[in-house]
């Protein structure tokens, strides 16, 4: 038996496959949004299915979270955000404790009690304030490639304060720091500070539990973890695809809604 998670973020589409016999993912698949999400994700859930010889006519138990959850228009059920997060985190690392979750235009900080389940949680979702979206303002600003951004800014020996936290005023700030001769290295040390900062100004409003895990596309920056292990004073947990943890919570939340109706236990 298969089950499929969707995540249709506001800027990236994430689908987990998971096979209920060997309870591992069988296939995921991540894309950039676009301007026709809902589309984009019904093409995805075919190639995928098409990848792992799957008839990708049939439709299988499906969750789906994210932004588009509401819109997607194949028999599913639609589970938040924060359950999918918690529930793919807890399959992961059975004793985590709080997650911080860095998205492509939102942030949370969740934390768990034992069993997974969500106990408290503050989420960022008003502005690009400690978002993906911030951080690549600040690589397009600097003229670095997002992706080899967190390597690049750790070459830097110290960082340039950011002061702001509002991507237009910070991307004006960068814009003068460059103007004063500041290293690029320097400045974008600084930015991975700055979001340190304000995530952790987050993680102390509701009180950190440890295990802490790092999950969303910005825990692929390596600059970016140092920082938010600094500021923390603790080790972070990065799982393998930190991008799909919240399509693998809906992944499982499918099989277990599966098994809860009477129709599928005769």
């Amino acid at each position: 038996m298969i089950t499929a998670g969707i995540d249709i973020g506001a800027r990236t589409i994430k689908i987990v496959l998971f096979s209920v016999q060997s309870g591992r993912i069988e296939g995921f698949r991540i894309e950039d949004t676009g301007s026709s999400p809902i589309q984009n994700t019904l093409s995805m859930l075919a190639q995928v299915q098409r990848s792992l010889s799957l008839d990708p006519e049939k439709h299988y138990p499906t969750v789906v979270t994210g932004y588009g959850r509401k819109y997607f228009p194949l028999p599913n059920e639609s589970v938040t955000e924060i359950t999918c997060q918690a529930r793919g985190i807890h399959n992961l690392f059975p004793d985590a404790g709080t997650v911080i979750d860095i998205g492509g235009q939102d942030s949370k900080v969740i934390r768990m009690a034992r069993g997974g389940r969500v106990e408290d949680f503050l989420m960022n979702d008003r502005c690009a304030a400690g978002t993906g979206r911030f951080l690549e303002m600040a690589a397009r600003t600097l003229e670095v490639p997002l992706a080899d951004g967190g390597t690049y800014g750790l070459q830097a020996a110290k960082s340039v304060e950011i002061s702001s936290m509002c991507a237009v005023f910070a991307e004006s700030e960068i814009v003068g720091l460059l103007a004063q001769g500041h290293p690029k290295p320097e400045i974008l040390l600084g930015v991975f500070d700055a979001v340190a900062r304000r995530m952790t100004a987050q993680v102390n409003k509701i009180g950190v539990r440890e295990p802490v895990v790092f999950t969303g596309g910005a825990a692929l920056n390596q600059g970016l973890v140092r920082m938010l292990e600094k500021e923390l004073g603790l080790l972070l947990h990065i799982p393998p695809n930190p991008q799909i943890t919240a399509a693998l919570g809906a992944a499982l939340l499918a099989v277990e809604r599966y098994h809860a109706k009477p129709e599928n236990n005769p």
